[in-house]
């Protein structure tokens, strides 16, 4: 939308529900542009996300995540698409969830759109949404696709057979389709605020495979199915992703002809197994076989219908599905244990209960889940259909909506037989730039699977062109990481698509993004051989330049650059992301350190600005701050809220942007002020979150005192002072130092161990030390400046040298504050030496990207093969920015990088050479190299006005050349 110019757009829906699971709508408004139409700018948002076309061309897709009451549009400039006097179409696909995620909170379904056709300048027309326009629920997209995890929206099932992609073109013929519905007008709730996108539109590039890994000839299983029963047992947990408790059971019964053996597979158990009985009988745990996550048992069925039990009692449940599977040699089928299926809109299944059911709020508090009810302690007994008449008001059939035709993720991980095969020559061309096609081998009674590599970790949304029979079905299934026989399978991330061919050549972009390196293609059904002319990912990330550069005498540390710097730009999205697989999801304490490994490799300012602006929007949820936003799940963790107001601070003096403290200063102050309320006795933080900072076995109970939150608060209070000022606010600025000071003074006084001359993790309940000490804790004390004097020296000296009782460093994250710690004490050799230790693993298996936690630390692991969860975690990206910082040693020494300080450090290497980006435009460059014993010769060059001290490492000597670009 052009400056000046006000919506007259209205917001539109389609169809009976407001808010519908999982429905896809398309949207046409055809016209006659005037002629002389010289340009065209369309303004567009959508809840939850859209597509756009124009004349059928590509527009673009979006909204960037948003809090639903401060809506965010895009604007297009899209004159080149539109053709002066003739007829041109606008449309719009519209996926709308119907449920709130991790990075989208639930509002209802609704497109608005505006289109102001121009000459020279001049208004000629304007397009906008209204009754006029076209809609239909597509109808080739399945709405009962499964969740793709608990933090996502859903996964993919299309059938080409019923949807065709003409319905963008403007020849497409729309009559039959329904006149849309008009919600209201612009600033109608739920989005009674729009804002335009704040920063520039994503980049988009074509990325295609490296090499085939792999061919398989594999026999399916029978079924699988996906349940969503935390919405079954909680129908209004659609509006959060709030965990949920909740006892009671599933039932169905399997019906067969004859006795036969069948295999109940539960392949993703990662958090629950459900207890299972069959015709009355439980099923002992012994009885299982597979390694976990997958669990699976042999049952024997009698002739006719056998009464399947499921207890799936959960303490939590945040959104994860219930994965079966069942296989058998005989036929057999699933009916409702009441006789058959009540309406059509019923699955087989039925719940029993909840007897019992919480919303579990992490920062509020709340009752336990009871699993004491009599009826559910009667119904333990595994009864018959017949003994639950008295239990009919708990009875409830699970609809179809909730239960997915398919699982395609148990489909590719589990199957009957397979048979490893050597990879045709011919077969290259699936993947090749050759316009023969790759004929995908087709055999009998079997499916054919493949894996293709991208040869790295890639985020974006994937494309295929091939020719097969109607009804051949091709899943695609996106994974990140395997080594020899090993693959790493991405359970609870069911990160797959179904394409169900229509006849012929047709090709396809799937709208959902993924994150992965490796896609299996498994072809099954066909009746003749697929023909694969190409197969690809359109990456998508935020659009940044390679300015920030590093190289240095060391193969290995430039490898971990390049790690930290891909791993990056795939987590810049509309926000920082945690990871482009499993998540996608802003989470805002990680930012801080991303926003600093971006500065030093990319120099973007406009999307830390987005993200900080993003969190006071969770202050209806809580008044300390949502650790993750904008999002459907109200939790807090403490330290994420602190690292927020400091990373506020630190762009403030990164961009030299006064007015962003301003503007920020009343919603930190908002939170703080929340934050100190939350005292004890003590003075100390005593609070109830997810008192997080490093997945390893330190002692953060999530009730009570914490040592490194109360040390990071002291921090943040010291940090926002300073903003304070900047804010002009001086009371304010005096207020939070004595604060931090007073703070201080009780860190000291209740959590250092004169024993052991260290700070102890946390108190216990009774008000005693914690026996539990570690590295993190003492790291924490060191950077917030808790320990002064003699014990600032024991601090040191645990950090460097920690008792072997000391709990260890157990993430990238949490290395991060410790080379921020080892780079303060001027131990840049230990610096080095655990990266080149930690990363160094990462880079010899094989990584692309930082991998979340290390390789050799098995906490919150499936399971001990698995080398850590997600293998692109913008969190563990430090040496992006240290390796500039320290090695490279280019630091800001004022507000704005008006001045600088360039103070390299060798520690072992001979040279090195690099760029980083200065936030007023344009790069510092510096080159240095040892050219004899303690002798150092050091370039320089940086843009004009900034003033740079140059100094030397310590016992050096040698040479400084300057120059400005």
């Amino acid at each position: 939308m052009r400056h000046g110019e006000k919506w007259r757009a209205s917001w539109i829906w389609g169809g009976a529900e407001e808010s519908p699971r999982n429905e896809w709508r398309c949207f046409r408004r055809s016209f006659v542009a005037p002629k002389g139409c010289d340009a065209a700018v369309l303004s567009i948002a959508a809840d939850s996300r859209y597509a756009l076309y124009v004349n059928g061309e590509w527009g673009g897709r979006g909204p960037a995540r948003s809090w639903p009451e401060k809506q965010s549009y895009d604007t297009y400039e899209v004159g080149h698409l539109i053709r002066a006097g003739e007829r041109n179409t606008i449309a719009v696909l519209v996926m709308h969830f119907g449920v709130s995620t991790f990075y989208y909170v639930r509002g209802r379904g609704g497109l608005l759109a505006q289109m102001e056709l121009l000459s020279e300048g001049r208004m000629l027309q304007t397009i906008v949404t209204d009754g006029e326009w076209r809609t239909v629920r597509h109808p080739g997209h399945d709405p009962r696709s499964p969740r793709m995890s608990c933090q996502q929206a859903f996964a993919e099932r299309i059938d080409a057979r019923l949807g065709s992609t003409e319905w963008v073109s403007p020849h497409y013929d729309d009559a039959e389709w329904e006149r849309a519905l008009t919600i209201g007008i612009a600033g109608t709730a739920p989005w009674t605020e729009l804002e335009p996108r704040d920063i520039p539109l994503l980049a988009e590039e074509s990325r295609y495979p490296s090499r085939i890994e792999s061919l398989r000839r594999v026999e399916p299983i029978a079924w699988s199915t996906a349940i969503d029963v935390r919405s079954q047992m909680d129908p209004d947990s659609a509006n959060h992703c709030n965990p949920v408790g909740y006892v009671g059971y599933l039932a169905t019964t399997i019906r067969v002809k004859s006795a036969a053996v069948l295999t109940l597979g539960f392949p993703n158990a990662t958090s629950h197994l459900p207890g299972v009985a069959l015709n009355g009988a439980h099923i002992e745990a012994s009885a299982y076989t597979g390694k976990p996550p997958e669990r699976y048992v042999e049952l024997t069925l009698r002739p006719g219908d056998n009464f399947l039990w499921l207890d799936v009692t959960h303490e939590a449940d945040h959104g994860r599905n219930l994965q079966l599977g069942m296989d058998s040699a005989e036929p057999f089928e699933l009916v409702s244990p009441f006789g058959e299926q009540i309406g059509t809109s019923a699955s087989p299944f039925v719940s029993v209960g909840p007897f019992d059911r919480v919303e579990v709020i992490d920062h509020r508090p709340g009752r336990e889940l009871s699993k004491n009810h009599e009826g559910y302690l009667r119904l333990r007994n595994c009864p018959s259909p017949s003994e639950l008449t008295e239990f009919e008001r708990w009875i409830r059939q699970v609809p179809k909506t909730l239960v997915s035709r398919d699982n395609v993720f148990v489909a590719c991980i589990w199957s009957r037989r397979e048979t490893r095969l050597q990879v045709p020559y011919e077969l290259r061309h699936a993947i090749d730039s050759s316009p023969a096609p790759g004929v995908v081998p087709l055999f009998d009674e079997a499916d054919t699977e493949m894996i293709v590599d991208f040869g790295l970790e890639l985020s974006g949304y994937l494309a295929f062109d091939l020719e097969a029979s109607a009804g051949t079905i091709v899943d695609f299934y996106g994974f990140e990481y395997m080594r020899d026989d090993y693959r790493q399978d991405t359970y609870d991330l069911d990160n797959t698509l179904r394409y169900i061919c229509t006849e012929g050549r047709q090709a396809y972009i799937s709208p959902i993004r993924r994150g992965m390196r490796y896609v299996m293609v498994t072809v099954r059904g066909a009746s003749r051989p697929l023909k694969l002319y190409g197969l690809q990912v359109r990456q998508s990330h935020y659009p940044v330049a390679e300015i920030g550069a590093f190289r240095c005498s060391d193969a290995l540390l430039n490898d971990i650059w390049d790690i930290s710097r891909h791993t990056t730009r795939l987590c810049m999205e509309d926000t920082f992301v945690d990871c482009p697989a499993y998540e996608q999801v802003f989470w805002v304490g990680d930012s801080r350190n991303e926003a600093l490994i971006n500065y030093y490799t990319f120099g973007d300012t406009a999307l830390v600005k987005r993200c900080l602006r993003l969190v006071p929007g969770s202050r209806s949820q809580t008044p300390l701050y949502a650790n993750q936003v904008p999002s459907g799940w109200s939790s807090v963790i403490p330290n994420w809220t602190f690292f927020w107001a400091q990373a506020c601070k630190e762009f403030v003096d990164h961009a030299g942007d006064a007015e962003f403290a301003v503007e920020m200063w009343p919603h930190i102050r908002y939170t703080l002020d929340h934050y100190w309320l939350k005292r004890d006795e003590r003075g100390l933080l005593s609070i109830d979150g997810w008192n997080l900072l490093d997945w390893a076995p330190i002692d953060q109970p999530n009730r009570g005192v914490v040592t490194h939150q109360n040390a990071f608060l002291c921090r943040t209070l010291q940090d926002v002072a300073a903003l304070a000022r900047i804010a002009r606010d001086p009371d304010g600025a005096e207020l939070y130092e004595a604060r931090a000071e007073r703070l201080r003074e009780a860190v000291v006084r209740w959590l250092w161990s004169d024993d052991r001359q260290a700070f102890a993790d946390c108190l216990r309940e009774d008000g005693s030390l914690s026996d539990t000490f570690s590295v993190q804790t003492q790291v924490v004390a060191y950077l917030c400046g808790i320990a002064q004097k003699e014990r600032e020296a024991a601090v040191r000296r645990h950090i460097v040298h920690p008792p072997e009782s000391f709990v260890r460093i157990g993430s990238p994250f949490m290395a991060f504050f410790y080379y921020e710690a080892l780079a303060r004490m001027g131990d840049y050799g230990e610096l080095l030496a655990d990266m080149r230790r930690n990363y160094g693993q990462m880079v010899e298996l094989g990584a692309t990207a930082c991998w979340e936690m290390y390789p050799n630390f098995a906490v919150n692991r499936a399971n001990p093969e698995m080398p850590t969860r997600s293998h692109c975690h913008a969190w563990s990206a430090a040496p992006g920015y240290f390796l500039g910082a320290y090695v490279l040693g280019i630091r800001p020494s004022s507000s704005g990088w008006e001045e600088i300080v360039v103070e390299p450090q060798p520690v072992d290497l001979l040279w090195a050479r690099g760029s980083v980006p200065h936030p007023a435009g344009g790069r510092i460059d510096v080159s240095w190299r040892i050219v004899a014993e303690c002798e150092m010769q050091v370039r320089v060059w940086t843009p004009a006005g900034v003033r740079a001290n140059v100094r030397l490492p310590e016992g050096f000597r040698g040479t400084i050349e300057r120059a400005e670009f």
